[in-house]
């Protein structure tokens, strides 16, 4: 199964779309699945339904500062090259999901307004109305080519 299949089907198992990026990912990450998803449990619809940045990027840069993140905040070029990383992510998340956005509101066709907190019951309905399967597996996709997984 690869990345972006995996990602897709943790979302359709119910976790949110930052959890399903990094859970994809989990195996590279310096701690176990459980702490992972509740570190991105408030990552979800767009940072906890405010339909701000997509999950699915947000897990994204997750997996990449795990990865390749700095740790001493004199490290200027430890940032720069983060932030370059990060930033070429997001645009090819963006040109990948089809939405050219990696705005949740943006890509899920919403109004740019915070959603009540509760979240929607996962039925049939829920997954055929949203896209966000669709974007894990772009944002798991992108991430698994610049990993060199491809």
């Amino acid at each position: 199964m690869t990345r972006g299949e995996k990602a897709e089907a943790l979302f359709l198992a119910g976790h949110n779309c930052p959890q399903s990026v990094v859970l994809a990912f989990a195996d590279k990450l310096p701690m176990d699945e459980k702490t992972a998803a509740r570190l991105m449990s408030a990552f979800g619809g767009g940072v906890s339904r405010m339909r701000e940045i997509c999950g699915a990027a947000s897990g994204m840069m997750f997996v990449l500062g795990a990865l390749e993140g700095y740790d001493d905040p004199a490290d200027d070029a430890g940032k720069t090259a983060l932030y370059t990383h990060g930033q070429s992510l997001i645009k090819a998340f963006a040109e990948r999901n089809g939405k050219g956005s990696f705005i949740c509101a943006d890509i899920l066709g919403k109004p740019r307004v915070p959603s009540p907190p509760v979240p929607e019951a996962r039925t049939p309905g829920y997954y055929q109305s949203r896209p966000c399967a669709k974007i894990v597996r772009a944002a798991a996709e992108v991430l698994a080519e610049y990993l060199g997984e491809t």
